[in-house]
């Protein structure tokens, strides 16, 4: 018998800016989030941490996370439809 169950996703844009972008390869991706309770920023930075690396550890770890053009430090923070990540910026 073939399962009937349904399997929602989300996909979510992905920016990179200044040494996020150097770490990623990329300007901008999508990602597939196969399970939307899991959409969350602290399983984002996991994802790009375990993908991306060292360089990509280091950014994340001082850098920021706007979900849908708001800041969001909590881990547990939902995702929305874009994600910019960015470095830490020097100056004032």
């Amino acid at each position: 018998m073939a399962d009937t169950a349904t399997t929602t996703t989300t996909t979510v844009l992905v920016r990179y800016f200044a040494a996020a972008a150097e770490a990623a390869g990329v300007e901008e991706e999508r990602i597939v989030v196969a399970d939307p309770d899991a959409a969350t920023v602290g399983a984002l930075r996991d994802l790009l941490v375990a993908r991306y690396g060292p360089a990509m550890s280091r950014v994340v770890a001082n850098g920021s996370f706007l979900v849908d053009g708001v800041v969001r430090r909590d881990p547990a923070a939902p995702l929305g439809a874009q994600v910019d990540v960015l470095p830490p910026f020097a100056g004032g």
